[in-house]
């Protein structure tokens, strides 16, 4: 599992080259998955300003998990950040869901019935 969020978050070790390459040899760009039928999706979403905590809850809200990217909202603007955070942690709080910070700029946001392990 950790190696999985290593990948996932970027920090990947020796392998990453390979990984990588593998990963562009699947041809994944060209497909559409977002027209397969899934119970549940994990939604890369990238936080630019206040706003898109909605779009966040929306996710959460159709059961699906957010991998939220802070980056662009961390430099430009730390209150504004701490806002949308703060909206966000509440929306997965009231739901029953989980936050979770995988690395500088990657948090995981999950909803009902989700839970993050913190070990």
């Amino acid at each position: 599992m950790v190696g999985f969020l290593r990948k996932l978050t970027g920090q990947a070790g020796s392998d990453g080259g390979e990984v990588e390459e593998y990963l562009d040899t699947l041809g994944l760009e060209n497909e559409d998955f977002l027209q397969e039928e899934a119970d549940v999706w994990v939604k890369p979403i990238i936080l630019e300003d206040v706003g898109d905590a909605a779009i966040v809850a929306e996710e959460l809200g159709n059961g699906n998990i957010v991998l939220l990217n802070i980056e662009p909202l961390m430099k430009r603007n730390a209150i504004k950040l701490k806002q949308a955070i703060s909206k966000i942690k509440s929306t997965a709080k009231s739901i029953d869901g989980d936050i979770a910070r995988l690395s500088e700029y990657k948090l995981l946001v999950t909803p009902k019935g989700i839970k993050v392990s913190r070990r």
